[in-house]
Order: structure tokens, then C-alpha cells, then sequence
């Protein structure tokens, strides 16, 4: 019998996969959190990114969030078909806005077909769109590209603060591996006014230099994983303005559901954990993550 705990929508999912699918091979997706005392933002997602063959509807999986205290999300491209199908999300319902980009683990794909320039021209198109806020996900990734394909990372990084910079958004990091490098491009290049650090992977140090040059750090379910005592550190010395949460759904499932299905609706289990680990007040963490957000992207509204 399916868990009553677990939205509506997402049990729906479940029971509608295809035999021997992807998402029969996982255990269906968590029971739904209590719901948070202040409504926050899942400043970081992927719609587009089905868990399994029986993707939840936009509108139904927004619903399932809002109920927990989740009022909006981000939705983020990490190539040209997602970044488009962001434009047509955004479009699609108000509790959205949206980043586009070429992830960086993709730019040497794109150079490698001599697709690299037209891409970027394409970004910079989608992105002029009035409810795409950032240009992301980009940035450097030292665990899955290596080799020549690392010079053409760069480059695309370079690009995308560029286009950050002149169009007046913000610019949402990814930074795999490669902490000193990508804090010496923003430093080289000149970061745009906003930077975001999507799923924070640093450490305290990290968290110092974000500190002091006003960079959002941006906490995900990772932070509740047992082997994270470098983001558990790095969270203690944050400072709470710069402080945002995300689910990088459907990746990253919070601790105790690691390995199961994620989704904005499980943005309430990291920030109880964030709230537990710096023993800060719920209600005004919850408070401060809100308008942090808003800073960082501008107004839902």
C-alpha cells in the first residue's frame, strides 16, 4: 500500500512506471516533511531531470512543495535542450524562474562538434528571457572532465560570467574539485554583482573567501550526509545573509531518505538540519534563507 505521507503526485509517479523502469529499481520517494514555520525557496532544480520514467507534472510537483512551506523554485538548464525547456517551464507557472547554461561537463562536448560559440550565442538569447535570473548551472568540474577538455571548461566558464556580467544576473556556480580554480576565474574575470554556490562543497576556507567577497552559498542534502563534516564546518562560519538551501532534484535526497527519489518538496529536512546544526531558531532561519533569496534573484512576483 502506498505510503499516505508521500504527495499525491509523487505516488502517482511511482505506481505509473513501466515494469523493470529506472525508478522500480528505487524505493518510492520519502514521506513528505512537516511543513516549515516560514515558506523558503528550492533556489536550485531540474525539472527536466525525470526520476524514472513517469515524470510529475510541474504544476502538481510545485503543489506537493507549497504544502511543506516550498513557495517557489528555480528551474536550471544545464544544456541547450534544458535551458530551453526552462524558458518554457518559467513561462509555464509563476512559482518558477530559471537558469541557463552549458554545464561545464557538457562545454567540451559542444567544442568538440564546433558547437561550442553557437551554443553560448543560444544561452545568451534564452537568457534575455524577463524570468530567467541566472546563468547557470557553470563552472569547473575536476572529478568527471580532465585533459584538453579541462581548457575548453574554462573558456566556457569565462563566457558565462561575461554574459552574467552584461545581462545583470546572477551567476550560479558549479565547482566540483576545483574550489581554488574557480574562486581564480571570478577573481581574474571579475565576478558579477550575485554568485551563487550551488550545492556548497567546500569547506570552512571556502566558506571565509564566499564570506568575504559576498558569494551566496547555497546548502543541499548533502550537508546531512555522514561523510560532510567539511560542510557542517563550512556552514558554522557562514554567514547567515549569504546562506540559501537547494535539492538539486532529483539528486542529493537529504539523510534519513539518501538513495531514495528527491524533489523540492524535501527542501524541509535540510533546513532543519541547518537550523539543528547552528542552533539557530527555525522560524527566523526560514525568515533569512527568504529574503537571501530574493536578494540573490530578485521577486517571484
Amino acid at each position: 500500500m502506498c505510503n499516505p505521507l508521500i504527495p499525491a503526485a509523487y505516488r502517482a509517479a511511482a505506481a505509473d512506471t513501466p515494469a523493470g523502469s529506472a525508478q522500480q529499481k528505487r524505493p518510492d520517494y520519502p514521506p513528505a516533511p512537516e511543513p516549515l514555520p516560514v515558506p523558503v525557496m528550492d533556489n536550485h532544480t531540474h525539472f527536466g531531470f525525470p526520476d524514472g520514467e513517469s515524470p510529475v507534472a510541474i504544476a502538481a510537483a510545485l503543489d506537493a512543495a507549497e504544502t511543506v512551506g516550498v513557495q517557489g523554485a528555480i528551474q536550471v538548464g544545464t544544456d541547450l535542450e534544458s535551458s530551453r525547456f526552462t524558458v518554457q517551464a518559467v513561462d509555464s507557472d509563476s512559482r518558477l524562474l530559471g537558469a541557463v547554461a552549458l554545464h561545464p561537463n557538457d562545454a567540451p562536448d559542444y567544442a568538440g562538434r564546433g558547437e561550442l560559440e553557437e551554443a553560448l550565442a543560444e544561452i545568451e538569447r534564452l537568457a534575455a528571457h524577463p524570468r530567467i535570473r541566472a546563468i547557470g548551472e557553470t563552472g569547473l568540474d575536476f572529478f568527471r572532465t580532465e585533459g584538453e577538455g579541462l581548457a575548453h571548461q574554462r573558456y566556457s566558464f569565462r563566457r558565462h560570467i561575461d554574459i552574467a556580467k552584461r545581462l545583470n544576473l546572477t551567476l550560479q556556480i558549479h565547482d566540483r574539485d576545483a574550489h581554488h580554480d574557480v574562486v581564480q576565474v571570478l577573481r581574474e574575470e571579475g565576478a558579477p554583482e550575485r554568485v551563487v554556490f550551488h550545492c556548497f562543497s567546500g569547506d570552512e576556507e571556502l566558506a571565509r573567501i564566499c564570506n568575504e567577497a559576498g558569494w551566496y552559498m547555497s546548502f543541499a542534502g548533502t550537508l546531512t550526509f555522514k561523510n560532510a563534516a567539511n560542510l557542517r564546518a563550512a556552514l558554522a562560519v557562514a554567514d547567515p545573509d549569504l546562506v540559501l538551501v537547494e535539492t538539486d532534484a532529483p539528486f542529493l535526497t537529504p539523510h534519513p531518505h539518501r538513495g531514495r527519489p528527491n524533489a523540492s518538496y524535501m527542501v524541509p529536512y535540510t533546513v532543519r538540519a541547518m537550523a539543528d546544526l547552528t542552533g539557530t531558531d527555525l522560524a527566523g532561519l526560514c525568515g533569512t534563507i527568504a529574503q537571501n533569496t530574493v536578494r540573490a534573484y530578485g521577486s517571484w512576483a
